[in-house]
């Protein structure tokens, strides 16, 4: 089936290795399993990345999406997860270099400790999605939407596209990448991690994940914002003495506006937490939290919404239980 016989899309967020309550979602949503592949006679799914790390069941839910995504019945944006797993795990043939793409730090090692341990046993395979993740889009646009994983750069991907004709990434820009000073580095970073701002005076955050920060995560469509409490955009609570803090003018520089006028366009990446709603009339957060006792939430697009506002009433969501990647009814 080409793009143009689907009728509409469902745009799932970050699974994070809960393969069980993914095919539970695609199920409720009236996707079926044919010759080994999940599907829909008339829709297609967009995973935003961040099928692997952190959860109990990622090969089985890099499985049930690969299989989807190379037989046309979805398509798929790198994550930053994905990202880093092809990092680790690619040797670097760059002189004076790591032995890997990237090094096999402790801290490194961590956020993908999940991913290796689940495929030990299935080497093959964890190559062959490596390789895979390799040629991953870095963003979809069509005529109805966008997809990135964490942040729509317009000038960004305008340049990205003009320099090398793709909208998908390839091992040589992924090793050129990990040099964060190059438009490869900056871009990659930007378009599967979003815009940060530095705390000041040295105040750190403790995040979710346990890590200490010395960035918070920021929206990219503030319009004239003034304070830190304007444009932050994370789970982790910035400190009370943070929030009313104004922005100075190198600040405000570095703060991007997603235009009202423009198309809707749906990411991952942030950890929300409560009811899945639009950010704004055209912005779409997909991520849950799924991974942390939140919920894997999908949006139903249909050609027939293109110029409308989105819709509340078109997310669907279960809950996870990640220690049995298990979940209850939609609520």
């Amino acid at each position: 089936m080409n793009q143009q016989q689907f009728e509409g899309y469902d745009l799932i967020g970050d699974v994070h290795g809960c393969g069980g309550t993914l095919i539970r979602l695609l199920e409720v949503m009236g996707y079926r399993k044919k010759s080994g592949i999940y599907q829909h006679p008339k829709r297609q799914v967009i995973f935003v990345g961040d099928i692997v790390d952190r959860g109990p069941h990622i090969r089985q839910a890099l499985s049930v999406v690969y299989d989807m995504v190379t037989n046309n019945h979805a398509q798929i944006v790198m994550g930053n997860h994905e990202y880093n797993v092809y990092c680790y795990a690619m040797p670097d043939n760059r002189e004076n270099h790591n032995e890997y793409v990237r090094a096999h730090s402790p801290s490194h090692t961590r956020f993908v400790a999940e991913t290796f341990e689940q495929f030990a046993n299935y080497p093959d395979e964890l190559k062959q999605y490596i390789e895979w993740f390799g040629q991953l889009p870095l963003y979809i646009e069509n005529d109805h939407f966008r997809v990135v994983h964490a942040c729509w750069d317009e000038d960004y991907i305008k340049e990205y596209q003009a320099r090398f004709n793709t909208n998908c990434v390839s091992p040589e820009i992924i090793e050129a990448s990990t040099d964060l000073s190059s438009f490869e580095g900056q871009v990659l970073d930007r378009l599967m991690r979003g815009t940060s701002l530095k705390l000041p005076e040295n105040k750190t955050i403790k995040s979710r994940d346990g890590l200490e920060r010395h960035f918070f995560r920021t929206k990219f469509w503030s319009v004239s914002p003034k304070t830190y409490g304007d444009v932050v955009f994370q789970p982790d609570p910035l400190p009370e003495t943070l929030i009313d803090r104004e922005l100075n003018k190198n600040e405000r520089s570095k703060i991007l506006d997603y235009p009202a006028d423009a198309k809707p366009i749906f990411f991952g990446h942030y950890w929300l937490q409560g009811k899945p709603l639009p950010v704004r009339s055209n912005i779409c957060c997909l991520d849950y939290s799924a991974v942390k006792y939140g919920r894997l939430v999908a949006y139903r697009y249909d050609k027939a919404d293109k110029g409308k506002v989105l819709d509340p009433d078109k997310y669907v969501w279960l809950y996870v239980d990640p220690s049995r990647d298990e979940d209850s009814e939609r609520m």
